[in-house]
């Protein structure tokens, strides 16, 4: 019983932003039929939709979907009532041309600028919606406007009302996820260094990684429209992106060197200083991780950089020897691929460092606003 409530705590935590954004669409929906239904509008509906579609994962995203959905929806109305108007439509073929008419230009706007998505949608109901309704389509388009303004409004109050989450603290749980994901991919790999990774593996290590980072791009998207806005206090979540993108490169780099396996001798004497850079280099990478969740100091680089150090003496020791002039091209093409990917690792841990300390200064202003 321990065992399961201990697993069932964890997952419940894993998922305490999923719970409130649960919590949050319930009550935009709830408050957006309560004030539709006390303004007396014609359709509550369209306030109960809006307020679901605009509460998002993030008060960034929110605010994002919001402006789109307002911006769609006044487009569409303004051009779905020119239409209605200026166009009869008592028959059904009459209708069907005036339908044609609406929708065609709006879906190409749409095409084009992603802010219009809903504006098609919202011409369609400004068209059909008069003859069920017994209205006119001017009112219908205002009727639409006015629905849909209440229910983005309130969901955009929930967003910032109703357990807020920022953006820039989901960047930096994606974030710290993806670091989990370099360093085990890291550990693999230089583990592979010894005996040969097949290309199956190499694809199962390196995809998990890319699509952590389209979703983490996505969410750096919003936590930059919430600092730009001023909701959100942090530093530029560039430089953290663009240094979890050249790490993913460098796994690229040591994975294509894993492909070929390396004589058993110079394998035997290089196990030692490999061992070392591996241990030393995922260390690291956890104490990023934790620094970063944390908004703690970065932890030092000494250690990677002391292995990194006897693995480079080992390397040319054994060039003094002679011990990598017979070798296949191939395979000393990988060999000093290792020893170039490891290099641009250690100036890439220099630059996460840095982006690690930014935060963490970050961290101490925002405790003590």
């Amino acid at each position: 019983m321990t065992a399961a409530w201990s697993r069932l705590s964890a997952w419940l935590v894993a998922r305490r932003a999923q719970f409130a954004l649960g919590l949050r669409v319930m009550t935009a929906a709830l408050a957006a039929l309560t004030v539709a239904l006390s303004f007396r509008l014609p359709l509550p509906l369209w306030a109960v939709l809006t307020a679901v579609i605009v509460t998002q994962m993030s008060v960034g995203r929110s605010i994002k979907v919001t402006t789109d959905y307002l911006i769609g929806t006044i487009g569409g109305a303004i051009y779905g009532g020119i239409i209605a108007v200026s166009f009869p439509h008592a028959s059904e073929l009459a209708l069907l041309a005036v339908l044609a008419l609406a929708v065609a230009p709006l879906a190409v706007v749409a095409a084009i600028n992603p802010s219009f998505n809903v504006a098609p949608v919202t011409a369609i109901i400004v068209l059909l919606l008069p003859s069920m309704t017994h209205s006119s389509p001017l009112e219908s388009a205002i009727d639409r406007v006015i629905e849909v303004a209440v229910g983005a409004f309130v969901g955009l109050a929930v967003s910032f009302a109703v357990l807020p989450s920022r953006a820039h603290n989901l960047a930096i749980a994606a974030a710290a996820r993806m670091l989990d994901q370099i360093a085990v991919a890291l550990d693999e790999l230089l583990k592979g260094l010894a005996h040969g990774l097949d290309s199956e593996t190499l694809h199962r290590l390196q995809d998990g990684i890319g699509e952590a980072l389209v979703g983490l791009n996505g969410v750096a998207v919003e936590a930059e429209r919430e600092r730009v806005a001023r909701l959100a206090v942090g530093p530029d979540t560039g430089p953290l992106l663009r240094t979890l993108l050249r790490l993913r490169h460098d796994l690229v780099m040591i994975g294509r060197a894993t492909v070929v396996r390396l004589p058993e001798d110079l394998q035997s004497r290089l196990a030692a200083a490999q061992t070392e850079v591996r241990v030393t280099a995922v260390a690291y990478l956890r104490g990023c991780k934790t620094a970063l969740v944390r908004r703690a100091a970065p932890p030092l680089l000494d250690e990677f950089e002391l292995a990194l150090r006897g693995y480079t003496e080992a390397v040319s020791l054994l060039r003094h020897e002679g011990r990598t002039r017979d070798l296949p091209g191939d395979v000393i093409e990988r060999f000093f691929m290792i020893g170039f990917a490891l290099e641009q690792l250690h100036q890439n841990f220099i630059d996460l460092r840095r982006c690690v300390d930014a935060w963490s200064h970050a961290g101490g202003r925002m405790r003590s606003l």
